[in-house]
């Protein structure tokens, strides 16, 4: 199959026999050990993901079994909600069975080569060999060269918006067998129960589902063609999408074109976070992805586009750090480190390429946090600054083993000094940040 694709595909441009490719056991091996690799929350049926390691072979071959025999349906997905960054609002999750999601995983495994071989490059989320950070550095890239007319569009429950019908259409351009299109069905129809309510989902494919990000890039992906055509350059991570434009006009053309083709497709563009920002602006900002993409205007009159971090996601880091260190502490100042680093280390990986300020006064928050818990302890007056700071100094939680972003952020610009596009990959170096009056 690989093969026939390095050669440019089958004849005709479309596949049809794939079913017996997704229920090979190899294939729902490899499957299998990524549903186990990512852990996650058992479906309704109560089946975790250790269970199901234990008697992987039998599962195996009984789902192999059952997808030969056309016998093999998906069971409803659990409701769960998470809350969204910044609101009180709650995001819903379907979370499929394991043993449905090993199949998933396996179908993902059979059709994901089809469709990467004619995926835009500028479609960056969820698939193999690109990241976030790719995205982020091809936004910089985008505004150095001067398209600083930028559209920061956000879709209105994207997921669960797409038309069913229109998506498996798009499947169907490459994929003919129909017991795949038929088992992609089966898992789009698959009910969703919340508590004890059992619902049917008219439109949309559920977050949380393993084939799910792949469904939205193959409907998402007509989008990425045709703003290309239009002579606009987008970057987009899943539904998050940024277009660059030279000019306020092709800025406002290319709106045009997207409310159009949002229109058509069964999509909103929400009306208020949908807007066209003008980056020659000083301070004028865009967010992607959690970043906040900011112009600023250094002391040598040069523009720079700054990557801070988005006040959602600041807010919620500050929240998580709160809740880690309470005043009264309930556990011994070792655990409360352990936990902290392992969320620090987790927030690092993402925003490592945020300028250094950022990373400095956040140690300072962890720092103080924990000196105010020990203040409570040691019944000492202080919420910690001042006294505390004296009698637990930085030395004292280095000697802990208290992770410190700013020092890991000082090593990633080290280890990248001798990258080609530096201001792409860190946005701005630390000698910049100082020159410019930027606290360090």
């Amino acid at each position: 199959m690989l093969e026939c694709l390095r050669q440019g595909g089958p004849v005709g441009g479309r596949w049809y026999s794939l079913i017996d490719k997704v229920w090979l056991e190899q294939t729902l091996r490899i499957g299998a050990a990524r549903v186990i690799a990512n852990r996650g929350s058992p479906g309704v049926d109560g089946m975790d993901v250790e269970r199901f390691e234990e008697h992987r072979d039998e599962e195996i071959a009984r789902l192999s079994k059952r997808l030969r025999s056309g016998t093999y349906r998906p069971q409803p997905m659990k409701r769960t909600y998470i809350p969204k960054p910044g609101t009180n609002e709650q995001r819903p999750l379907g979370i499929p069975t394991v043993c449905d999601r090993v199949v998933q995983a396996a179908l993902t495994l059979v059709l994901e080569p089809i469709f990467e071989a004619e995926f835009s490059p500028r479609s960056h989320g969820f698939r193999p060999g690109r990241s976030c950070q790719d995205a982020l550095n091809a936004t910089i890239r985008h505004l150095n060269e001067g398209r600083t007319w930028v559209i920061d569009a956000d879709l209105k429950g994207s997921f669960d918006s797409i038309p069913q019908e229109r998506m498996l259409a798009q499947v169907a351009r490459k994929v003919a067998d129909g017991k795949v299109l038929n088992l992609i069905r089966q898992f789009l129809e698959a009910g969703i129960m919340d508590g004890l309510t059992l619902s049917e989902p008219k439109s949309g494919t559920p977050q949380g589902g393993v084939i799910s990000p792949l469904l939205a890039n193959i409907y998402l992906d007509e989008l990425d063609h045709l703003m290309a055509q239009g002579g606009c350059t987008m970057e987009r991570y899943a539904d998050d999408f940024v277009v660059f434009c030279h000019t306020e006009a092709e800025a406002k053309q290319a709106l045009e074109r997207l409310t159009a083709w949002t229109a058509l497709a069964g999509l909103t563009l929400h009306p208020t976070k949908t807007r066209i920002v003008d980056l020659t602006q000083e301070r004028a900002h865009i967010d992607f992805l959690g970043y906040r993409i900011l112009r600023h205007t250094g002391k040598d009159g040069r523009p720079r586009f700054l990557r801070l971090v988005r006040p959602k996601s600041d807010q919620k880091i500050h929240d998580r750090i709160r809740s880690l260190t309470p005043r009264k502490a309930a556990q011994a100042l070792e655990e409360t480190v352990t936990e902290l680093n392992r969320t620090l280390r987790g927030w690092h990986a993402y925003f490592r390429t945020a300028i250094r300020n950022i990373h400095q006064e956040l140690d300072q928050f962890v720092r103080r946090r924990l000196r105010s818990q020990r203040c409570k302890t040691n019944r000492i007056h202080c919420w910690g600054n001042g006294t505390a700071h004296r009698r637990w100094p930085n030395a004292f939680f280095n000697e802990l083993g208290l992770f410190s972003l700013e020092t890991a952020h000082v090593q990633y610009l080290q280890t990248h000094r001798g990258t080609t596009d530096r201001r792409a990959v860190c946005g701005k170096t630390a000698r910049t940040v100082r020159r410019e009056g930027w606290p360090t």
